[in-house]
């Protein structure tokens, strides 16, 4: 089962965690990724950044990749929170929880989701730095970790 949100507001980590794994014996890993507003240093530090979206197609691009992780892994639970709105240096962008009963399945799927989001999701960052505003482009980097999961999904049962 997946849980997929977008929001204004924070989220809570740990109880995003229990809830994954609360009543199900069959989970036996639990892989948390947070990502987080940082500043940076010097002339270049970030002040806040802003994040827009796409209502109605995020949620869905987002379940479209959450669907395909569940086909490359044997998950037991998959939620992903995604932030929108003004940001300040320490806040949550995004959690993504997987829950497997073999942490292998697990990472993967978390990192999966991640490179996903990094690159499809329809989100926008808008920086605001010293010297003002500018939108983030997106990172060769970034399109270079998404495109190595484009090879056929394979399910990995092997305990670990």
């Amino acid at each position: 089962m997946a849980t997929i949100r977008i929001q204004r507001e924070d989220f809570d980590v740990a109880a995003e965690q229990r809830a994954i794994a609360q009543g199900n014996d069959e989970v036996g890993a639990v892989v948390t990724f947070t990502g987080i507003c940082r500043a940076g240093t010097g002339v270049d530090a970030i002040a806040a950044m802003t994040l827009e979206h796409y209502p109605g197609m995020a949620e869905q691009e987002i379940a479209r990749h959450v669907e395909e992780a569940e086909r490359r892994w044997p998950l037991k639970g998959v939620t992903v929170i995604h932030r929108h709105g003004r940001l300040v240096p320490g806040d949550n962008i995004v959690l993504v929880v997987t829950a497997s009963s073999h942490r292998g399945d697990a990472f993967a799927a978390a990192e999966f989701l991640m490179d996903f989001l990094k690159t499809r999701a329809p989100f926008w960052k808008q920086e605001e730095r010293a010297g003002g505003k500018s939108w983030v482009a997106a990172k060769n980097e970034d399109d270079a970790a998404a495109e190595r999961w484009t090879a056929p999904a394979r399910r990995s049962d092997a305990a670990e």
